[in-house]
């Protein structure tokens, strides 16, 4: 049996459901993730680029390591009230509308930030300027962030919406990637600060342009699955259908403390390894290691869901390993010429924490359906960046002066020599509070949370009717023996 309008999709279907349905999966989908990918990384390049050379940048634009500090937290203050537009937005007026929405505003921000390097301003405006095209990009990371779960419901079979959606979400760590391992290569000095800025802004000019061009809708011709056919909740609707979801509050508090943690690791991971003397290089490094297992984390993950459905095993089984991992990084970080061990330790938790990420945005979609899935995956995201405002506030309050002893040795930390702002400091009290805030939340969800994965269910539900109903039509099977 030939599938609708066949003569029209030939070539872009990859196969066909004779069910009475109709259900078509169209090649176009891959393109759709390769675009969320393209602008996904260079949002996150924006975000993160200052991180892994906060010493440099101090320097160049006469700041503090705090005001450093500032340019990756706008983006965590900017989702959270945008978090509920953009999961609105993406629900009402769809993919296409949210992914080059996204894109533009990240190549506006981008653009304005590389402006702050042709002398075109004075120097006393160079931080607000820089500060604006940061928040302006930061202002597109919801809308971009927030597609991955939706673009997998409507696009992709549920044999693949778990890889799809790991494909899609760790772009953004790939991002990090590619800012930890190209900032301390292209800034060795501060007069190379511009560089990294057109690079980046550079990224963000692709995206727009695949997004602009790219995306041509927001939904395939015909769904590929039951659950896309039927649709979901109105985004109010769905709202107050979450509030009654406890399994979902349970997820949403843990996968918030580990995208804080994450977040707060990501920021601060040049600051904690500094004053024991690792060179920016070697943070760059560390931050690449934790993306690139994860990376393969992710999509090991990713597939053991994709063919057991086993969301709530591979979920619980990545926190617990990826907060080992941190609290081993937490003790050994605070030693020197521990180059090996960190990097170990860097790289498990990287494996297991982004494994259980994309997971998790696909077992929030599983617990609340019918809910949309921009609104349930996309809290969580919420969740996380409120998490990550207060608790990197509070790491920053924590940090203790090195003792006497520590300051004797050499550190690899810039100093000018008259602020002691960016004087070099113990980290150990923040990670611990980070540690055990992770390790609380954990436990909860190791003994609390028990889901039931509705869409599954009602997939199957819906495959069972098609098979009845297609008995009942055609009537029993005679044995002509």
């Amino acid at each position: 049996m030939a599938p609708p309008h066949s003569s029209l999709l030939e070539d872009k279907v990859d196969y066909y459901s004779p069910l009475t349905r109709d259900f078509v999966v169209y090649k176009r989908r891959w393109l759709m993730v390769f675009v969320v990918c393209v602008v996904n990384a260079a949002n996150s390049m924006i975000w993160i680029c200052f991180s892994p050379i906060t010493n440099i940048t101090t320097k160049y634009y006469h700041i503090t390591d705090m005001q450093v500090n500032w340019l990756s937290l706008v983006y965590v203050v900017s989702s959270i009230p945008l978090g509920l537009v953009a999961a609105w937005l993406l629900d009402t007026f769809g993919l296409r509308t949210s992914i080059i929405l996204a894109s533009w505003l990240n190549l506006t921000g981008a653009l304005l930030r590389s402006m702050t390097t042709l002398n075109i301003f004075p120097e006393s405006s160079l931080y607000p300027v820089l500060l604006l095209g940061q928040f302006l990009a930061a202002c597109g990371q919801p809308f971009i962030m927030f597609v991955p779960t939706k673009l997998a419901a409507l696009w992709f079979p549920d044999s693949q919406r778990a890889i799809a959606n790991t494909l899609a979400s760790m772009a953004n760590p790939l991002g990090i990637l590619i800012a930890n391992l190209l900032a301390p290569k292209l800034v060795t000095l501060p007069a190379d600060i511009p560089k990294l800025l057109w690079v980046c802004t550079g990224a963000a000019g692709v995206g727009t342009v695949l997004a602009t061009f790219g995306v041509c809708s927001s939904v395939p011709r015909t769904p590929p699955t039951t659950s896309a056919a039927e649709g979901t909740e109105p985004f109010f609707l769905g709202l107050k259908k979450l509030c009654k979801v406890k399994s979902y509050w349970i997820l949403f508090m843990v996968f918030g403390a580990g995208l804080a943690l994450f977040t707060a690791f990501t920021t601060f991971l040049e600051q904690i390894l500094c004053p024991r003397g690792y060179s920016n290089d070697f943070a760059g490094l560390c931050g690449a290691l934790l993306i690139a297992c994860g990376i393969v984390g992710a999509g090991v993950a990713g597939a053991i869901v994709d063919k057991t459905k086993r969301f709530e095993e591979v979920a619980k089984g990545g926190y617990v390993a990826a907060v080992l991992a941190c609290i081993v990084f937490t003790e050994i970080s605070r030693y020197r010429d521990l180059e090996i061990p960190i990097a170990v330790s860097i790289g498990v938790f990287g494996f297991f924490g982004f494994g259980a990420y994309p997971v998790s945005m696909e077992m929030a979609v599983e617990v609340t359906y019918p809910v949309a899935e921009a609104t349930s995956s996309g809290l969580l995201y919420v969740s996380g960046q409120i998490q990550s405002l207060v608790y990197m506030l509070a790491a920053q309050m924590l940090i203790q002066p090195l003792s006497p002893l520590e300051q004797s040795f050499a550190s690899a930390c810039y100093t000018d020599g008259n602020s002691t702002s960016n004087t070099p400091q113990d980290w150990t009290v923040p990670n611990l509070f980070l540690n055990g805030v992770m390790v609380f939340f954990v436990v909860i969800f190791l003994i609390f949370f028990r889901p039931v994965y509705h869409r599954l269910l009602a997939e199957r539900i819906a495959e069972v009717n098609d098979i009845l109903r297609t008995v009942v039509e055609t009537g029993p099977v005679e044995n002509n023996a």
